[in-house]
């Protein structure tokens, strides 16, 4: 059972059609006048709850406050963070900030982003491996990949993200320092900026669990650290990252660390779909690594952030600036990459556009789908509650709809469409 974070509250919902209109999986219908969501079909993306108009969608995740079940209370700050900030100068300042708010230490995600920038150029330089490379940091791509790419597996990179490699390292330091702790009593806090990173912790990454504990909004943690940071108050606490790290924040910033120029980035899933289209069917020229964020502008553009995206974007570059490239560099004659930074278990393959295990059952109903299609008018108006008439049509022969909600063909005399009519 795949664990989601995208949660639809009906008592707000009016059946508009927004998100029906923009889900890139086809996951969402209207059923009596509320938005129904396919959990096999959704994938996280958030991309609901960046266009309801009536707020009935939100991502879900653990409160500010469940910290305090913990004897030594970890921050794990994502890049993106850092840009949700008007003027900032000193990336201190945010790790300060969130020391004051109540945690016990920090340790930024960034940090583990150089480290896994470095065991990218060696697996690129491994012999064997399917190329173009694909990056496994958007746990929304790599979904959407095992639900509609199966012949693109292959091409994930079996490297954990940022975010769990940053987790091990700060369990290990806090473990370290404080030999009297125990697992339990250590909580790591991943601040995050999108649901496809909750559902992420939440399942893990092919046969790996996720060693975070809790994962709390970027939103939740942004105004708490407002009223904190205004305090005049010098840093205890240094930033340990440069500029490749926090550079993950933003679509390109992984891919151009690699120091590797036949690469390609993309961002906003529409994009993603299109990049992961061209690269299945070979349209698209010889690469050695492909970087995909399903948020506009990369995680920058995650819902659970603050600010515009593109505006979160310069303000990057503007923090960049002071920092150095690099500061996290692995030893020199480094040659392997570690088993636990490695995942060998692929999320499985679940096709979601399948009819039937029975394969002369699934030509049947698809050639029923056909027919029930060439009687629909092909507007893809949505007004029955599917996205498309060809939706509309699978939806018939599932048994999930009938022919009388299309109101075009309702509304036209004797069953004709309104261009026959």
């Amino acid at each position: 059972m795949y664990k989601h974070s995208v949660e639809l509250d009906v008592s707000k919902c009016t059946g508009c059609t927004t998100c029906l209109r923009h889900c890139p999986t086809e996951a969402i219908r209207i059923r009596d006048g509320h938005a129904v969501i396919n959990e096999d079909r959704c994938i996280d993306c958030g991309e609901c709850i960046r266009v309801c108009p009536n707020n009935a969608k939100k991502a879900m995740c653990s409160k500010f406050e469940h910290y305090q079940g913990y004897k030594w209370k970890v921050a794990l700050p994502a890049p993106s963070l850092y840009g949700q900030f008007d003027n900032l100068e000193d990336v201190d300042t945010v790790l300060q900030g969130l020391l004051d708010i109540g945690f016990d230490d920090v340790f930024e995600v960034a940090k583990a982003a150089e480290y896994v920038t470095e065991y990218t150029r060696l697996y690129l330089k491994t012999e064997g491996i399917k190329k173009p490379v694909i990056s496994s940091a958007c746990p929304v791509v790599v979904r959407l990949i095992s639900l509609r790419y199966p012949y693109l597996r292959d091409n994930l990179m079996p490297i954990l993200p940022p975010l769990e490699i940053a987790a091990k390292m700060a369990r290990k330091k806090a473990k370290e320092e404080h030999p009297e702790l125990k697992d339990s009593d250590i909580g790591l806090f991943f601040i995050s900026p999108c649901p496809g990173k909750v559902s992420y912790i939440r399942n893990g990454f092919g046969d790996y669990k996720s060693e975070i504990d809790v994962v709390i909004s970027l939103k939740d943690v942004y105004f708490r650290l407002i009223a904190a940071m205004k305090k005049d108050n010098s840093p205890d606490i240094a930033s340990e990252t440069g500029m490749i790290g926090v550079g993950w924040a933003s679509s390109g910033g992984e891919s151009s660390a690699i120091l590797n120029d036949n690469y390609l980035a993309a961002d906003g899933i529409e994009n993603v779909n299109k990049v992961l289209d061209a690269i299945e069917n070979g349209n698209i020229p010889q690469l050695e690594f492909v970087e995909l964020n399903a948020c506009t502008g990369g995680c920058v553009g995650g819902v659970m952030t603050i600010e515009n995206p593109f505006i979160a974007r310069t303000r990057l570059h503007s923090v960049r600036r002071y920092l150095p490239v690099s500061v996290n560099r692995l030893p020199k004659g480094t040659k392997f990459i570690p088993d636990n930074i490695l995942s060998y278990e692929l999320p499985e393959y679940t096709p979601i556009s399948r009819l039937s295990n029975s394969f002369s059952e699934s030509m049947r109903m698809m050639a029923q789908i056909q027919e029930i299609r060439g009687t629909l008018p092909g507007i893809d108006c949505g007004a029955c509650g599917s996205p498309t008439c060809k939706a509309f049509a699978e939806d018939i022969v599932r048994g999930q709809a009938d022919i009388s909600l299309c109101r075009v063909l309702n509304c036209s005399p004797k069953g004709e469409t309104e261009n026959d009519s």
